[in-house]
Protein backbone atom coordinates (compact mmCIF):
# COMPACT_ATOMS: atom_id res chain seq x y z
CA UNK A 1 0.00 0.00 0.00
CA UNK A 2 1.35 3.37 -0.77
CA UNK A 3 1.81 5.29 2.17
CA UNK A 4 3.40 8.62 0.58
CA UNK A 5 4.02 10.87 -2.07
CA UNK A 6 7.21 12.23 -2.77
CA UNK A 7 7.95 15.42 -5.22
CA UNK A 8 11.43 15.70 -7.00
CA UNK A 9 13.27 19.55 -7.35
CA UNK A 10 12.99 21.07 -10.64
CA UNK A 11 14.31 18.98 -13.81
CA UNK A 12 15.47 15.91 -11.25
CA UNK A 13 13.01 13.85 -13.24
CA UNK A 14 15.32 13.53 -16.19
CA UNK A 15 17.01 10.75 -14.91
CA UNK A 16 13.54 8.79 -14.13
CA UNK A 17 12.69 9.77 -17.87
CA UNK A 18 15.86 7.62 -18.89
CA UNK A 19 14.45 4.85 -16.21
CA UNK A 20 17.28 4.99 -13.98
CA UNK A 21 15.53 2.89 -11.07
CA UNK A 22 17.32 4.89 -8.32
CA UNK A 23 15.81 8.40 -6.74
CA UNK A 24 18.54 10.03 -4.83
CA UNK A 25 18.29 11.81 -1.37
CA UNK A 26 19.34 15.19 -3.04
CA UNK A 27 16.48 15.27 -6.16
CA UNK A 28 14.08 15.54 -3.66
CA UNK A 29 11.98 18.88 -2.99
CA UNK A 30 9.11 16.91 -0.23
CA UNK A 31 7.82 14.21 0.90
CA UNK A 32 3.85 14.31 1.51
CA UNK A 33 2.93 11.82 4.55
CA UNK A 34 5.20 10.08 6.49
CA UNK A 35 6.84 7.11 4.93
CA UNK A 36 8.43 4.38 7.05
CA UNK A 37 11.41 2.51 5.51
CA UNK A 38 10.71 -0.21 3.01
CA UNK A 39 6.90 1.35 1.72
CA UNK A 40 5.77 1.88 -1.03
CA UNK A 41 6.13 5.62 -2.03
CA UNK A 42 4.92 7.43 -5.38
CA UNK A 43 6.75 9.73 -7.11
CA UNK A 44 5.89 12.82 -9.07
CA UNK A 45 8.10 15.98 -10.99
CA UNK A 46 7.53 19.38 -9.57
CA UNK A 47 4.58 20.15 -11.89
CA UNK A 48 2.77 16.87 -10.31
CA UNK A 49 3.21 14.88 -12.89
CA UNK A 50 3.20 10.98 -12.38
CA UNK A 51 7.28 9.82 -12.59
CA UNK A 52 7.33 6.32 -10.49
CA UNK A 53 6.88 3.94 -8.00
CA UNK A 54 9.37 2.67 -5.92
CA UNK A 55 10.23 1.43 -1.87
CA UNK A 56 11.36 4.11 0.24
CA UNK A 57 14.82 4.15 2.05
CA UNK A 58 17.34 5.75 4.35
CA UNK A 59 20.16 7.19 3.00
CA UNK A 60 21.31 8.30 -0.23
CA UNK A 61 19.61 6.33 -2.41
CA UNK A 62 16.12 7.16 -1.41
CA UNK A 63 13.84 5.37 -3.75
CA UNK A 64 14.18 1.94 -5.44
CA UNK A 65 11.64 1.87 -8.53
CA UNK A 66 9.63 -0.98 -8.89
CA UNK A 67 7.78 0.60 -11.89
CA UNK A 68 7.88 3.79 -14.17
CA UNK A 69 4.16 2.99 -14.81
CA UNK A 70 1.09 3.71 -12.47
CA UNK A 71 -0.14 0.43 -11.19
CA UNK A 72 -1.14 -1.38 -8.59
CA UNK A 73 2.43 -3.28 -6.36
CA UNK A 74 0.55 -6.20 -5.53
CA UNK A 75 0.75 -10.09 -5.44
CA UNK A 76 0.26 -10.52 -9.25
CA UNK A 77 3.04 -7.66 -9.77
CA UNK A 78 5.61 -10.23 -8.00
CA UNK A 79 4.57 -12.74 -9.83
CA UNK A 80 4.93 -11.23 -13.45
CA UNK A 81 8.39 -10.51 -12.12
CA UNK A 82 9.56 -13.31 -11.03
CA UNK A 83 7.86 -15.60 -14.24
CA UNK A 84 9.88 -13.25 -16.40
CA UNK A 85 13.43 -13.79 -15.03
CA UNK A 86 12.47 -17.33 -15.29
CA UNK A 87 11.81 -17.51 -18.71
CA UNK A 88 15.17 -15.46 -19.17
CA UNK A 89 16.99 -18.06 -17.91
CA UNK A 90 14.77 -20.68 -20.06
CA UNK A 91 15.69 -19.28 -23.07
CA UNK A 92 19.50 -18.92 -21.91
CA UNK A 93 19.36 -22.86 -21.30
CA UNK A 94 20.55 -22.69 -17.93
CA UNK A 95 18.16 -25.73 -16.56
CA UNK A 96 19.86 -29.03 -17.43
CA UNK A 97 19.87 -32.54 -16.29
CA UNK A 98 23.56 -30.97 -16.18
CA UNK A 99 23.14 -27.95 -14.53
CA UNK A 100 20.82 -26.84 -11.88
CA UNK A 101 22.43 -23.78 -10.37
CA UNK A 102 21.78 -19.99 -11.77
CA UNK A 103 20.66 -16.33 -10.71
CA UNK A 104 16.96 -16.46 -11.03
CA UNK A 105 16.70 -12.44 -10.16
CA UNK A 106 19.72 -9.93 -10.01
CA UNK A 107 18.56 -6.82 -8.59
CA UNK A 108 18.00 -4.08 -11.12
CA UNK A 109 18.97 -6.41 -13.82
CA UNK A 110 15.47 -8.08 -13.41
CA UNK A 111 13.50 -4.94 -12.69
CA UNK A 112 13.20 -5.97 -8.44
CA UNK A 113 16.08 -3.65 -7.40
CA UNK A 114 17.54 -4.87 -3.76
CA UNK A 115 16.65 -8.41 -4.28
CA UNK A 116 18.80 -11.09 -5.46
CA UNK A 117 17.48 -15.17 -5.68
CA UNK A 118 19.92 -18.02 -6.53
CA UNK A 119 18.91 -21.47 -7.73
CA UNK A 120 20.36 -24.74 -6.03
CA UNK A 121 18.76 -27.68 -6.79
CA UNK A 122 15.42 -27.69 -5.51
CA UNK A 123 16.28 -25.06 -3.01
CA UNK A 124 16.19 -20.95 -3.85
CA UNK A 125 18.35 -18.61 -2.35
CA UNK A 126 16.96 -15.34 -1.30
CA UNK A 127 18.99 -12.10 -0.62
CA UNK A 128 17.50 -8.48 0.45
CA UNK A 129 18.94 -5.66 -0.09
CA UNK A 130 16.55 -3.13 0.71
CA UNK A 131 14.02 -2.80 3.40
CA UNK A 132 11.26 -2.63 0.82
CA UNK A 133 12.37 -6.18 -0.22
CA UNK A 134 12.66 -7.84 3.38
CA UNK A 135 9.41 -6.41 4.14
CA UNK A 136 7.58 -8.64 1.16
CA UNK A 137 9.76 -11.74 1.39
CA UNK A 138 7.30 -13.76 2.21
CA UNK A 139 5.57 -12.50 -1.42
CA UNK A 140 8.53 -12.76 -2.73
CA UNK A 141 8.69 -16.40 -1.57
CA UNK A 142 5.37 -17.93 -2.74
CA UNK A 143 5.71 -16.39 -5.92
CA UNK A 144 8.89 -18.25 -6.56
CA UNK A 145 7.20 -21.56 -5.42
CA UNK A 146 4.16 -20.87 -8.31
CA UNK A 147 6.42 -20.16 -10.87
CA UNK A 148 8.45 -23.16 -10.85
CA UNK A 149 5.49 -25.18 -10.90
CA UNK A 150 6.72 -27.46 -7.52
CA UNK A 151 10.35 -27.84 -8.94
CA UNK A 152 11.55 -25.34 -6.19
CA UNK A 153 10.66 -27.31 -2.91
CA UNK A 154 12.45 -24.32 -0.02
CA UNK A 155 13.34 -20.97 -0.25
CA UNK A 156 16.18 -19.66 2.44
CA UNK A 157 16.36 -16.38 3.43
CA UNK A 158 19.73 -15.06 3.83
CA UNK A 159 19.61 -11.00 4.37
CA UNK A 160 21.40 -10.72 7.67
CA UNK A 161 24.68 -8.75 6.38
CA UNK A 162 22.77 -7.48 3.43
CA UNK A 163 20.25 -5.40 4.61
CA UNK A 164 21.42 -1.38 5.05
CA UNK A 165 22.54 -0.87 8.62
CA UNK A 166 20.47 1.94 8.79
CA UNK A 167 17.50 -0.20 9.02
CA UNK A 168 16.33 -0.79 12.74
CA UNK A 169 14.85 -4.60 12.28
CA UNK A 170 15.77 -7.57 13.57
CA UNK A 171 16.85 -10.18 10.73
CA UNK A 172 17.15 -13.99 10.89
CA UNK A 173 18.20 -16.36 8.18
CA UNK A 174 16.01 -18.84 7.89
CA UNK A 175 13.95 -20.87 5.66
CA UNK A 176 10.64 -19.24 4.77
CA UNK A 177 9.22 -22.48 2.92
CA UNK A 178 10.25 -26.24 2.86
CA UNK A 179 13.78 -26.72 4.43
CA UNK A 180 16.71 -28.80 3.30
CA UNK A 181 17.74 -31.72 5.15
CA UNK A 182 21.68 -32.90 4.78
CA UNK A 183 24.24 -32.27 2.61
CA UNK A 184 22.48 -29.91 0.32
CA UNK A 185 24.80 -30.66 -3.68
CA UNK A 186 23.96 -28.89 -6.76
CA UNK A 187 25.21 -28.90 -10.24
CA UNK A 188 26.84 -26.52 -12.30
CA UNK A 189 27.93 -28.24 -16.07
CA UNK A 190 27.83 -31.54 -14.75
CA UNK A 191 30.46 -31.01 -11.74
CA UNK A 192 28.96 -31.17 -8.30
CA UNK A 193 29.57 -29.46 -5.24
CA UNK A 194 28.07 -28.59 -1.98
CA UNK A 195 26.80 -25.31 -0.60
CA UNK A 196 26.35 -24.13 2.13
CA UNK A 197 23.93 -21.26 2.26
CA UNK A 198 23.31 -21.25 5.87
CA UNK A 199 27.33 -20.31 6.86
CA UNK A 200 28.76 -19.53 3.51
CA UNK A 201 29.58 -15.97 1.54
CA UNK A 202 27.05 -14.25 -0.22
CA UNK A 203 24.40 -17.16 -1.04
CA UNK A 204 26.62 -20.41 -0.52
CA UNK A 205 28.52 -20.10 -4.27
CA UNK A 206 29.66 -17.78 -6.67
CA UNK A 207 27.65 -18.90 -9.91
CA UNK A 208 28.56 -15.80 -11.97
CA UNK A 209 31.97 -17.38 -12.44
CA UNK A 210 30.29 -20.35 -14.58
CA UNK A 211 31.35 -19.45 -17.87
CA UNK A 212 34.68 -18.16 -17.27
CA UNK A 213 35.01 -21.21 -15.29
CA UNK A 214 34.16 -23.25 -18.16
CA UNK A 215 36.79 -20.85 -20.24
CA UNK A 216 39.38 -22.27 -18.02
CA UNK A 217 39.16 -25.93 -18.19
CA UNK A 218 39.89 -25.46 -21.84
CA UNK A 219 43.22 -23.62 -21.04
CA UNK A 220 44.05 -26.65 -18.16
CA UNK A 221 45.22 -29.36 -20.07
CA UNK A 222 48.56 -30.25 -19.20
CA UNK A 223 49.14 -27.16 -16.87
CA UNK A 224 50.24 -26.81 -13.14
CA UNK A 225 47.32 -24.53 -11.51
CA UNK A 226 46.82 -22.15 -8.95
CA UNK A 227 43.77 -21.14 -7.70
CA UNK A 228 43.94 -18.01 -5.65
CA UNK A 229 40.90 -16.87 -3.06
CA UNK A 230 39.60 -19.92 -4.47
CA UNK A 231 36.66 -20.35 -2.05
CA UNK A 232 34.81 -23.13 -2.43
CA UNK A 233 37.43 -24.40 -5.61
CA UNK A 234 34.80 -23.87 -8.61
CA UNK A 235 37.95 -23.00 -10.55
CA UNK A 236 39.69 -26.18 -9.20
CA UNK A 237 37.43 -28.79 -10.19
CA UNK A 238 37.33 -27.68 -13.58
CA UNK A 239 41.21 -26.94 -14.10
CA UNK A 240 40.98 -30.84 -13.00
CA UNK A 241 38.41 -31.65 -15.56
CA UNK A 242 40.57 -30.22 -17.95
CA UNK A 243 43.52 -32.47 -17.49
CA UNK A 244 46.15 -30.14 -15.68
CA UNK A 245 48.78 -32.01 -14.07
CA UNK A 246 48.55 -30.18 -10.69
CA UNK A 247 45.48 -28.00 -8.84
CA UNK A 248 47.05 -26.21 -5.93
CA UNK A 249 44.11 -24.29 -4.15
CA UNK A 250 44.82 -21.50 -1.63
CA UNK A 251 42.58 -19.37 0.97
CA UNK A 252 42.71 -17.66 3.72
CA UNK A 253 39.62 -19.34 5.45
CA UNK A 254 39.54 -23.01 6.56
CA UNK A 255 36.50 -23.63 6.06
CA UNK A 256 36.26 -22.63 2.54
CA UNK A 257 39.50 -25.04 2.09
CA UNK A 258 38.00 -27.85 3.93
CA UNK A 259 34.75 -27.37 1.53
CA UNK A 260 37.10 -26.94 -1.64
CA UNK A 261 38.50 -30.42 -0.58
CA UNK A 262 34.98 -32.04 -0.30
CA UNK A 263 33.96 -30.63 -3.71
CA UNK A 264 36.83 -31.85 -5.06
CA UNK A 265 36.59 -35.74 -3.53
CA UNK A 266 32.41 -35.00 -4.70
CA UNK A 267 34.08 -34.97 -8.53
CA UNK A 268 37.88 -36.44 -8.36
CA UNK A 269 37.60 -39.02 -5.27
CA UNK A 270 42.00 -39.83 -4.37
CA UNK A 271 42.79 -37.82 -7.44
CA UNK A 272 46.18 -37.02 -6.10
CA UNK A 273 46.40 -33.80 -8.20
CA UNK A 274 45.18 -31.61 -5.72
CA UNK A 275 45.83 -30.11 -2.98
CA UNK A 276 44.31 -27.24 -0.94
CA UNK A 277 46.28 -24.91 1.15
CA UNK A 278 44.30 -22.21 4.49
CA UNK A 279 46.38 -19.13 4.22
CA UNK A 280 46.92 -15.62 3.57
CA UNK A 281 47.01 -15.40 -0.49
CA UNK A 282 49.79 -12.07 -0.57
CA UNK A 283 52.10 -14.77 1.39
CA UNK A 284 51.83 -17.82 -0.53
CA UNK A 285 52.56 -16.07 -3.52
CA UNK A 286 55.70 -14.25 -2.19
CA UNK A 287 56.97 -17.84 -0.50
CA UNK A 288 56.15 -20.08 -4.24
CA UNK A 289 59.28 -20.34 -6.73
CA UNK A 290 58.96 -18.76 -9.87
CA UNK A 291 58.16 -21.03 -13.02
CA UNK A 292 56.55 -23.51 -10.01
CA UNK A 293 52.65 -22.54 -12.10
CA UNK A 294 51.65 -21.69 -15.90
CA UNK A 295 48.16 -20.81 -15.02
CA UNK A 296 47.17 -18.56 -12.49
CA UNK A 297 43.89 -17.73 -11.32
CA UNK A 298 43.49 -14.62 -9.20
CA UNK A 299 40.09 -13.84 -8.18
CA UNK A 300 39.92 -11.79 -4.84
CA UNK A 301 36.74 -10.40 -2.71
CA UNK A 302 36.01 -7.12 -3.59
CA UNK A 303 38.62 -4.57 -2.43
CA UNK A 304 36.64 -1.79 -2.74
CA UNK A 305 32.91 -1.95 -1.87
CA UNK A 306 32.51 2.03 -1.85
CA UNK A 307 34.49 4.59 -4.12
CA UNK A 308 36.15 6.03 -0.35
CA UNK A 309 38.27 3.37 -1.10
CA UNK A 310 38.97 3.32 -4.75
CA UNK A 311 42.76 4.49 -4.28
CA UNK A 312 43.80 1.29 -2.24
CA UNK A 313 41.80 -1.14 -4.12
CA UNK A 314 43.23 -0.14 -7.46
CA UNK A 315 46.90 -0.44 -5.31
CA UNK A 316 45.80 -3.78 -4.26
CA UNK A 317 45.07 -5.16 -7.85
CA UNK A 318 48.00 -3.64 -8.98
CA UNK A 319 50.19 -5.20 -6.47
CA UNK A 320 48.54 -8.63 -6.55
CA UNK A 321 48.98 -9.00 -10.25
CA UNK A 322 52.53 -7.88 -10.52
CA UNK A 323 53.78 -10.57 -8.18
CA UNK A 324 51.83 -13.29 -10.21
CA UNK A 325 53.63 -11.61 -13.37
CA UNK A 326 56.58 -11.86 -11.67
CA UNK A 327 56.30 -15.60 -10.65
CA UNK A 328 54.38 -17.25 -13.52
CA UNK A 329 56.64 -19.18 -16.07
CA UNK A 330 57.13 -18.29 -19.36
CA UNK A 331 54.32 -19.05 -21.34
CA UNK A 332 52.23 -18.85 -18.74
CA UNK A 333 48.19 -17.92 -18.07
CA UNK A 334 46.99 -15.19 -16.30
CA UNK A 335 42.76 -15.18 -15.28
CA UNK A 336 42.47 -12.55 -13.13
CA UNK A 337 38.88 -10.57 -11.84
CA UNK A 338 37.94 -7.58 -10.10
CA UNK A 339 34.34 -8.54 -8.27
CA UNK A 340 34.50 -4.32 -6.98
CA UNK A 341 31.57 -2.53 -7.97
CA UNK A 342 33.28 0.76 -7.75
CA UNK A 343 36.51 -0.55 -10.04
CA UNK A 344 35.51 0.58 -13.41
CA UNK A 345 36.95 -1.95 -16.41
CA UNK A 346 38.76 1.28 -17.15
CA UNK A 347 40.61 1.43 -14.06
CA UNK A 348 40.94 -2.87 -13.57
CA UNK A 349 42.51 -2.56 -16.70
CA UNK A 350 45.18 0.05 -16.25
CA UNK A 351 45.95 -1.36 -12.43
CA UNK A 352 46.78 -4.46 -14.05
CA UNK A 353 48.86 -3.04 -17.03
CA UNK A 354 50.83 -1.41 -14.46
CA UNK A 355 51.66 -4.68 -12.61
CA UNK A 356 52.41 -5.49 -16.38
CA UNK A 357 54.84 -3.14 -16.79
CA UNK A 358 56.30 -2.95 -13.23
CA UNK A 359 57.13 -6.76 -13.94
CA UNK A 360 58.73 -5.93 -17.36
CA UNK A 361 57.29 -8.62 -19.12
CA UNK A 362 55.64 -9.32 -22.18
CA UNK A 363 51.87 -9.17 -21.32
CA UNK A 364 48.64 -9.81 -23.98
CA UNK A 365 45.13 -9.91 -23.74
CA UNK A 366 43.53 -13.01 -24.87
CA UNK A 367 39.94 -12.09 -23.56
CA UNK A 368 37.80 -9.91 -21.47
CA UNK A 369 35.68 -11.33 -19.07
CA UNK A 370 32.63 -9.94 -17.91
CA UNK A 371 29.10 -11.40 -15.73
CA UNK A 372 27.10 -13.98 -17.06
CA UNK A 373 23.89 -13.43 -18.86
CA UNK A 374 21.76 -14.89 -15.81
CA UNK A 375 23.24 -11.75 -14.20
CA UNK A 376 21.87 -9.23 -16.61
CA UNK A 377 22.96 -5.50 -16.88
CA UNK A 378 19.85 -2.98 -16.85
CA UNK A 379 20.63 -1.07 -19.77
CA UNK A 380 19.25 2.51 -18.17
CA UNK A 381 21.48 0.79 -15.13
CA UNK A 382 25.33 0.76 -15.89
CA UNK A 383 25.97 0.48 -12.26
CA UNK A 384 24.81 -2.89 -12.56
CA UNK A 385 27.95 -3.71 -14.20
CA UNK A 386 30.54 -5.74 -11.96
CA UNK A 387 32.52 -8.42 -12.64
CA UNK A 388 35.18 -7.12 -14.85
CA UNK A 389 37.89 -9.92 -15.93
CA UNK A 390 41.41 -10.48 -18.26
CA UNK A 391 42.79 -13.41 -19.72
CA UNK A 392 46.69 -12.87 -20.22
CA UNK A 393 49.38 -14.61 -21.94
CA UNK A 394 52.50 -14.04 -20.33
CA UNK A 395 56.05 -14.46 -22.20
Amino acid sequence: MVTAKLYLKPKKEESLKRFHPWVFSGAIQKISGTPAEGDLIEIFDCNGNYCAIGHYQIGSIAVRILSFEEKEINTSFWKEKISNAYQLRLSLGLLREDNNSFRLIHGEGDGLPGLIVDIYGETAVMQAHSVGMHTIRMEIAEAIINVFHGKIKNVFYKSESTLPYKANIAVEDGYLIGECSGDCIAKENGLLFHVDWLKGQKTGFFIDQRENRTLLEKYSKNRNVLNMFCYTGGFSFYAMRGEALRVDSVDSSSKAIELTNRNVELNFPNDTRHKAYATDAFKFLDDIKKDEYDLIILDPPAFAKHRDVLRNALQGYKKLNAKAFEKIKKGGIVFTFSCSQAVNKEQFRLAVFSAAAMSGRNVRILHQLEQPADHPINIYHPEGEYLKGLVLYVE
